[in-house]
């Protein structure tokens, strides 16, 4: 099992930042970053599970869910990658789209 401290510890700072942003910021982009992000999360971690099955897309369950939506498809993800690559590499992700929603 790799450890994704470090990921779950990231996901959890850009969650918290959402909670904590006006909610003219989730309207301006930060909301839509973090459901992109959940969303490219989920879709990685089923294809880990059940590469070639069909992808079911996370809903969109509204801005102010945006957070808890990130912080369930990084700690479902956490249980099923494989190596320490591929935690640096989704931390990189959450890193980036923190930056682009701008909190």
């Amino acid at each position: 099992m790799v450890d994704t401290t470090r990921l779950c510890r990231a996901v959890d700072h850009f969650a918290d930042r959402l909670r904590a942003a006006p909610q003219s910021r989730l309207q301006r982009g930060a909301a839509a970053e973090a459901l992109g992000l959940a969303r490219e999360f989920a879709r990685w971690a089923q294809d880990l599970e059940a590469s070639g099955a069909e992808p079911r897309e996370m809903p969109d369950a509204g801005m102010f869910a945006a957070a808890d939506q990130i912080t369930v498809a990084v700690h479902d993800l956490a249980l099923v990658l494989t190596d320490e690559g591929q935690v640096d590499d989704a931390v990189q992700l959450v890193e980036e789209a923190q930056k682009r929603a701008g909190v």
